[in-house]
């Protein structure tokens, strides 16, 4: 299954500890670079704001630099957050990325607000704005194909009568919204298999085939770690685990900091327990083992993309973790 299965990449411009935040940005356009050069079939970057541990805030600009450093492979966000922004404005900049990067560009679009009150607050927005989701995507649908009847003789300019696909990230009862849209499917994690697996089922059941999609697309987001050895791969996974512990335990998202730092750390209870939780479940191993893990994941959830999310500190390793998942994908 994983030979007929894409694969790609998201990478969240996750800070490091001792690293400056534009240090990440160049991060992410180098790793794109990688990714480009071990034949994946996308990359995308994400929108996040007021996060010390994450430096993408602006994902459009972030996939105009991804997009001119690399050549062939397909460039997207993932996702732009429909609540923060204005549809038009939206549409007009895919416009220009579709224009520049004809036939390479992807527009993944997800229903997140900001991460913290203050954060909405500055941007002007609530978490009720991400109720009306269905609204703003059928509106910026509107814009791009030219059908939108809100704003007579308002055109979104380049943006109209380009074909600019459109993904739906979601959770939950996001589902439905692709589904009615007839829209692909980004789904995660892989950890949360039981919950992804109904919201995949609500999809398919519910998919209404579209100008855009005939059939349902589903590409699900995950961690995925391959190293020399099963610990090897396991300590890539701790600088997120501990990430999440934190802000969980102290209200504020870090920078990533080094795996070999965060094991001597004296942890508290509740830190140590979701820290723990935060290692399990994430596909990771050997070569060996994470081609058995990923066939499953395949099976189970009919995917017709894996997109990897994976972070970590050691940027070196985690190339080495995307050489090795290429070299599974290209050998079976």
């Amino acid at each position: 299954m994983i030979a007929s299965t894409r694969f790609s990449v998201l990478d969240r411009s996750r800070t490091r500890e001792g690293h400056e935040a534009p240090r990440a940005l160049r991060d992410t356009v180098d790793l794109a670079r990688e990714a480009e050069a071990l034949g994946f079939h996308r990359f995308w970057v994400s929108e996040h704001h007021g996060v010390p541990g994450v430096a993408g805030s602006a994902p459009t600009e972030l996939a105009a630099a991804v997009a001119a450093a690399t050549s062939t492979i397909r460039v997207g966000t993932g996702g732009v957050m429909l609540p923060n922004h204005r549809p038009l404005v939206v549409a007009e900049q895919f416009g220009v990325l579709a224009s520049l990067f004809p036939g390479r560009i992807d527009m993944g679009l997800g229903r997140s607000v900001g991460f913290t009150d203050g954060v909405r607050r500055a941007l002007g927005h609530g978490k009720e704005d991400a109720e009306d989701f269905p609204g703003r995507l059928a509106e910026l649908l509107g814009w791009i194909d030219g059908t939108q009847q809100a704003h007579p003789r308002v055109h979104a300019r380049p943006a109209e009568g380009l074909r600019i696909p459109a993904y739906v990230l979601a959770t939950g009862e996001g589902a439905s919204v692709a589904a009615a849209a007839g829209l692909p499917l980004v789904i995660g994690d892989l950890r949360g298999r039981e919950k992804v697996l109904r919201a995949i089922e609500v999809y398919r059941r519910d998919f209404r085939p579209s100008a855009r999609a005939e059939r349902p697309e589903v590409i699900v987001a995950g961690t995925v770690a391959v190293a020399c050895t099963e610990e090897a791969a396991r300590r890539l996974l701790v600088p997120e685990a501990w990430a999440m512990a934190y802000s969980r335990t102290h209200g504020d998202f870090p920078p990533l900091a080094p795996a070999g730092e965060i094991e001597r750390r004296t942890m508290t209870a509740k830190e140590r327990e979701l820290y723990e939780r935060g290692l399990d479940g994430h596909i990771h191993g050997t070569e060996e083992q994470v081609t058995e893990q990923l066939e499953r994941a395949i099976k189970e959830t009919g995917a017709d993309e894996v997109l990897v999310t994976t972070s970590t500190y050691d940027r070196e390793a985690l190339v080495d973790s995307l050489r090795r998942l290429a070299g599974i994908a290209r050998t079976l």
